[in-house]
């Protein structure tokens, strides 16, 4: 075998898959480059402008995303919601990491996205969960350390 042929044709457990990121930053965009290193093909949803991470760090960016497609909407647009149910309702998965209540705001939240897809898989990434007094605070790992402690290597 030539080593220095990069292998391609090995199955990948995710071929078949259709995930749309919604997320930004970095929790969610390093799932879905998770799912897509495994095959799963992915569409990233962003606003007008991309997503910050674009600008704050163009390497961390370019490897989170490669391998993804990428579309630029402002899904408050007129036309946008019923365009992106349409892409929701080909997919398997749906990541999105806002606060929430963002989604169903957009009226993409899960009750309206699982209508159109009964089988889809719908994560949401939050800081401090759905519900409770911190659940609608940004949260980044830099808060999560400030309000928690760090966890390593003091346990």
């Amino acid at each position: 075998m030539n080593d220095d042929k990069k292998n391609t044709d090995w199955p990948r457990p995710l071929q078949g898959v259709r995930v749309i990121d919604f997320s930004q930053l970095l929790p969610g965009p390093f799932c879905t480059h998770l799912l897509t290193e495994m095959g799963a093909e992915t569409i990233k949803v962003e606003p007008p402008g991309g997503d910050p991470l674009r600008r704050l760090n163009p390497d961390k960016f370019n490897f989170y995303h490669r391998g993804k497609q990428s579309l630029c909407i402002d899904a408050r647009a007129p036309g946008a919601t019923e365009m992106l149910l349409n892409l929701i309702a080909d997919a398997d998965v749906l990541v999105e990491g806002f606060r929430p209540g963002v989604m169903d705001a957009l009226q993409l939240g899960f009750d309206t996205a699982s209508s159109r897809n009964p089988h889809l898989i719908y994560a949401s990434i939050t800081g401090y969960g759905q519900d409770g007094p911190y659940a609608r605070r940004p949260a980044h790992d830099i808060n999560c350390v400030a309000a928690y402690g760090p966890s390593w290597p003091n346990r």
